[in-house]
């Protein structure tokens, strides 16, 4: 852990010779602070869009659950099984996509911390320290964990809808 922090912080932090414009402490400082707050502008960004992918395959999956609902109650067909082998794919690759926002979300924290290492303080390492550095769940537990769930939950109830429109008389009918 040591060597990968080692070479976060070596390729995170340049060196300027003493005739560059860094050589004053201060300006550096300022230049520091602004790059580290357009930095967390960014992660936080990278959280609005996972929120929004979240609502927007939450509301496809409900969609999806609902019109099979709808028209297998109205009538039969021999293709409806189609529509939920749809919502598996989808919530599939919406758990995918969360677990890539969560690997995302994740190296851009510890580039924060770093950063924070020069600067006077360190709000969001006092945080990770506070509620345990995500090993203790009593104090935390980890939105991912809880959102990884959605996804496998409609997958299950797609996995169910699947069973409940194959039309399996017509499958055993043929042999």
């Amino acid at each position: 852990m040591a060597e990968n922090t080692d070479q976060l912080t070596a390729r995170l932090f340049n060196q300027f010779p003493s005739e560059r414009p860094y050589a004053t402490n201060e300006k550096q400082q300022a230049h520091l602070l602004d790059q580290y707050k357009l930095y967390v502008e960014m992660a936080d960004r990278i959280s609005a869009r996972r929120q929004t992918a979240n609502s927007y395959f939450l509301s496809i999956n409900t969609a999806l659950v609902g019109f099979v609902g709808y028209i297998t109650s109205k009538e039969s067909g021999d293709y409806y099984w189609l529509l939920p082998v749809a919502g598996v794919a989808l919530s599939y690759l919406w758990y995918r996509l969360i677990r890539s926002y969560r690997d995302l979300n994740t190296a851009k924290f510890k580039v924060i911390h770093e950063i924070e290492k020069a600067l006077p303080l360190s709000p969001y390492d006092a945080e990770w320290e506070a509620i345990g550095r995500g090993e203790q769940p009593k104090l935390y537990k980890p939105f991912t964990h809880i959102e990884t769930g959605v996804p496998w939950v409609f997958i299950l109830l797609h996995v169910f809808v699947f069973v409940r429109t194959v039309p399996w008389r017509s499958i055993c009918s043929w042999f």
